[in-house]
């Protein structure tokens, strides 16, 4: 049975394909391309001559039948754009139009905004959220990033040279003054990499051109507080002036971050310890 393969295409720079990519492109029946004059660069490049049709976001209804109809006699391999089709284009109603006929998907992997913006971020890789391309309106803009607010993991979005500002400008309001890594114009001549806080950004890009990859710093983990001899000693000098146990924990915790359960524990140590010294001497007094 024919199959439907998900070709990753160069995002900028026509050298990053892959030797399998190249081949399934010149070996299937049909090209499903959500740009057909950027494909066509890439196929005229490497002379492959594969018949293509056009299927992007507003050709989906008209194309949708076509294609998978086609899929009956032969393969057809869904290109975006540039990248990895699926992510953020319109490919990813084709490929689940295809799964529930039981059409054979299969990946041909390859090059990817995302990964590559977050590998160069200079950010943490081991856990990451990508959230596309960010809305239009600010209102709704605002909301999704609010919803990110708590991500410990580095923040991927795209957006629009257009948009930039307003976007960053967002960003800094919901998130703060994080770290990020503004990736522009990725693997092309203009190629570049920002690396500061949103506010550097901001002054860098007064006039936003190209296609933007944003990387931005997740939630930082708060330091846990921690115990120390200055705050055994505040505590020690509250009970020996005989202020109530609950009022100087609720005090103390407040001051110090500390949980109430661990000073209440010190606190009972601190009076064990004081009973035992009063014990071997009757005179000392707690004031």
């Amino acid at each position: 049975m024919p199959s439907l393969y998900i070709v990753a295409t160069p995002i900028g720079n026509l050298e990053d394909i892959t030797l399998r990519a190249l081949r399934v492109l010149r070996e299937v029946k049909l090209i499903a391309a959500e740009d057909t004059r950027k494909t066509k660069r890439l196929l005229n490049h490497y002379n492959i001559s594969t018949p293509m049709t056009s299927f992007y976001e507003y050709s989906k209804p008209a194309k949708m039948e076509y294609v998978l109809d086609f899929l009956q006699e032969g393969d057809v391999a869904l290109v975006s754009e540039a990248g990895t089709p699926g992510v953020s284009d319109p490919g990813y109603e084709l490929i689940v139009a295809a799964q529930q006929r039981g059409i054979s998907i299969v990946p041909v992997p390859g090059p990817s905004a995302v990964i590559t913006a977050l590998v160069v971020s200079g950010l943490p890789t081991d856990r990451f959220n990508y959230i596309g391309f960010l809305p239009n309106k600010a209102a709704a803009r605002r909301k999704l990033l609010e919803s990110m607010a708590e991500e410990p993991g580095t923040i991927i979005a795209l957006e629009a040279p257009h948009r930039f500002t307003a976007a960053m400008r967002d960003i800094m309001t919901v998130l703060g003054d994080r770290q990020v890594a503004i990736c522009r114009e990725m693997t092309k001549l203009h190629e570049e990499v920002f690396r500061g806080t949103v506010s550097e950004s901001l002054a860098h890009f007064t006039a936003p051109r190209g296609e933007f990859t944003i990387a931005i710093e997740g939630r930082k983990e708060k330091a846990k507080p921690e115990l120390t001899g200055d705050i055994e000693k505040r505590l020690a000098k509250l009970q020996r002036a005989g202020t109530p146990a609950k009022a100087a924990i609720a005090a103390v915790a407040e001051q110090s971050g500390l949980s109430k359960k661990e000073l209440y524990k010190t606190w009972l140590r601190l009076d064990k310890s004081w009973e035992h010294a009063r014990c071997a001497s009757p005179g000392l007094e707690r004031s």
